[in-house]
């Protein structure tokens, strides 16, 4: 007999940076924190790899980022003084290091459609996929840092054309990825030597408004085909781009509360689009402090309060959204009036925060914003035992609609490895967490066994090899 209300199964990811300063600033300075080995010692990414792997985590989302944050008082002086998402490595590159030394924990990087073509980044992302066994996902963003642009040497684009050259850049990918190699092209005939059959593989021929393109895809068709694809961003524009292209979404705010209207609208927009609004996976941001005791949980937060970097939480924010806090008085008010009148605005998401005051969040000065967001970025720091951090997930999935949670770090291994040691058999035992050594694709640990490839209502089923479509 079935339980007529199964509990809702949570998914955690690891949400990580190849940088110092990721979402809690300043914690490169606490002598427990292993941040500044990122770019000098490959142990650090093995070791939090097998430490995720033990706690059955889903997988490892890696942030990335081009240009510097330079907004916070007109410089970039605080971000680089401060260590705000800068310096910044390449997350493919410690990605096959992890999955060497792990068999069930899956990979996700950040990489951007307005700053490379889609031939190239299909070749590498089809070779991650490979050589991870499908394990492999793509958090697609568009860039809107105006130092970004200007380190590759374009004009910034305007937000919502971002997305429409996305668009174009997703289905380019799809022709690629999906259709140009048939299921039995590859051959491995050694007694006729015959490795590939010709005839099986299609030239892929675009041409668009944004891209042009004349060519085979150039690797064979990797576990999935296409990575599972994650986006961010609940701009109209950016809610539409997900609904039709996105298998997981994150959303970021400090409540429930706060984010649940936007998860709505989320699944509102799926289903408008023919797809099943339950099959996208919502992920809220959240930066847990965890201890056996509430004083041990407490004073872990007292611990981090005492690096934390405010000022460093204004640089990251300011950045984020195009507003330089610095011309306000530290308790003058931001109101969504002036985020909306600002003329560098890329980040909308953000913003948002500020038009859905939930529970629990009180006015927005600059003040106030550098200290919550020094600690979680913009996202929630629940500070207490594996029952109470359990409870607040149960209670975000409850009112949000969510499905799971991006888990940040105060420092590592510290935090991950007390919510391997602490959390996850509490969420074990309630009976909504993964079983042990869950095994398979980024999309089976999703979706299910067998199912490794784009369902059939994606978008990108319809450039599969047997239905392939031009349009």
């Amino acid at each position: 007999m079935t339980e007529a209300n199964p509990k809702r199964r949570i998914v955690l990811n690891a949400f990580d940076m190849f940088t110092v300063g990721h979402m809690s600033f300043g914690q490169w300075r606490n002598p427990a924190d292993r941040t500044a080995d990122k770019r000098r010692d490959l142990t650090y990414w093995t070791d939090v790899a097998q430490l995720l792997e033990r706690g059955d985590f889903n997988a490892i989302f890696l942030a990335d980022t081009n240009g510097w944050c330079d907004v916070y008082t007109g410089s970039a002086e605080p971000g680089v003084r401060n260590a705000i998402q800068y310096p910044m490595g390449d997350p493919a590159v410690p990605l096959t290091a992890m999955a060497t030394v792990t068999k069930n924990l899956g990979f996700a990087i950040t990489a951007s459609t307005s700053f490379e073509k889609p031939y190239v980044l299909a070749k590498r992302f089809s070779t991650l996929d490979h050589l991870t066994k499908g394990r492999f996902g793509w958090n697609v963003v568009t860039s809107w840092k105006a130092s970004g642009f200007g380190a590759i040497g374009i004009d910034p684009v305007p937000h919502d054309k971002r997305y429409e050259i996305a668009d174009e850049y997703l289905r380019v990918l799809y022709k690629l990825w999906e259709g140009s190699w048939a299921d039995d092209a590859l051959i491995e005939d050694r007694k006729n030597g015959v490795y590939a059959d010709f005839n099986r593989i299609r030239v892929i021929e675009h041409e668009g408004e944004h891209f042009k393109l004349k060519a085979p895809h150039i690797l064979d068709p990797s576990p999935q085909r296409t990575p599972f694809i994650f986006q961010a961003g609940s701009s109209s524009a950016g809610l539409q781009f997900g609904a039709t292209h996105a298998e997981g979404i994150f959303v970021v705010g400090l409540t429930p509360e706060t984010i649940a209207p936007r998860v709505k609208r989320i699944r509102d927009k799926v289903a408008e689009l023919g797809r099943d609004p339950q099959s996208v996976k919502v992920f809220a941001s959240m930066t847990p402090i965890l201890g056996r005791t509430k004083e041990e949980a407490q004073a872990k937060h007292c611990n981090a309060l005492q690096f934390a970097s405010e000022e460093g939480g204004l640089v990251y924010w300011c950045a984020n959204t195009g507003i330089d806090l610095s011309k306000l008085k530290p308790d003058e008010e931001v109101t969504k009036q002036m985020g909306n009148q600002a003329t560098n605005v890329q980040l909308q998401s953000l913003l948002e925060n500020l038009s859905y005051p939930g529970e629990g969040v009180s006015k927005w000065t600059p003040r106030s914003i550098g200290k919550a967001v020094a600690l979680g970025a913009s996202g929630p720091v629940p500070v207490g035992t594996p029952e109470e951090v359990a409870d607040e997930m149960e209670r975000w999935v409850k009112v949000a609609n969510i499905d799971g949670f991006n888990l940040g770090h105060i420092t590592v291994p510290g935090t991950w490895t007390d919510v391997v040691d602490l959390l996850v058999p509490v969420l074990r035992e309630r009976g909504i967490y993964a079983p042990k050594g869950e095994s398979g694709t980024m999309r089976e640990r999703i979706y299910g066994p067998g199912k490794s490839r784009l369902p059939k209502e994606h978008l990108g089923s319809r450039y599969k090899y047997d239905n392939y479509s031009q349009r």
